[in-house]
């Protein structure tokens, strides 16, 4: 009789529990909330969004004049910078990789003139360099909305690599080469915008 009554007991609290955290039903006539981003999608856009940031801040600090530079001009006793890329060529470079990696998910044409590595040779301006970095993240977002849980597997378009692969190398490879645009900062007595504003926290 015991064990019937705590039975019970328990059977009570757990159904008066329920029935407190139970939501009313909306409406037939309610209309439907949108359904959120995939979350393989959103995570992946996120991080795109993280490393754009640092990047894109890190192009803009560096002044006109010196985005020619290289430490090779630096002449550091017993360093070997010779034929480096300059901060502009840096910038340049996490650009055209970006439209090479992440056209492979939006089936965007890559362009003949991003090939070897640079991107066009004609971008010279900060200006025009600034827009280059900044169109090639906007098509790394493109390249996050595609992803799916069903896809994210899958061989990418006219590659030999997983979808979910190159949407994250994509990312790995802005992050390398921004640490060399930080180094090219500090090495103009620039603090890195992202180190500013750990600061000012």
């Amino acid at each position: 009789m015991k064990h019937i009554f705590l039975l019970l007991l328990v059977l009570g609290i757990t159904v008066t529990a329920l029935a407190q955290n139970a939501k009313p039903a909306a409406p037939a006539s309610a209309p439907q909330a949108q359904q959120p981003a995939p979350a393989l999608a959103s995570t992946i856009d996120r991080q795109i969004t993280s490393i754009e940031k640092q990047v894109v801040d890190a192009a803009e600090a560096m002044p006109e004049d010196k985005f020619n530079f290289t430490p090779e001009s630096l002449n550091i006793a017993g360093a070997n910078y010779k034929g480096v890329r300059t901060f502009a060529l840096q910038v340049r470079h996490i650009a055209a990789s970006n439209f090479a990696i992440w056209s492979h998910l939006t089936s965007d044409k890559f362009p003949a003139d991003y090939m070897g590595g640079n991107g066009p040779e004609n971008l010279k301006t900060k200006a025009d360099i600034l827009k280059f970095l900044k169109d090639s993240f906007a098509l790394g977002h493109k390249a996050a909305a595609t992803l799916t849980n069903e896809n994210m597997l899958q061989t990418a378009e006219n590659s030999k690599s997983p979808r979910l692969q190159l949407a994250t190398f994509g990312v790995a490879h802005a992050f390398d080469h921004y640490g060399q645009m930080v180094e090219y900062l500090r090495m103009n007595g620039i603090v890195p915008p992202a180190t500013q504003a750990q600061k000012s926290q």
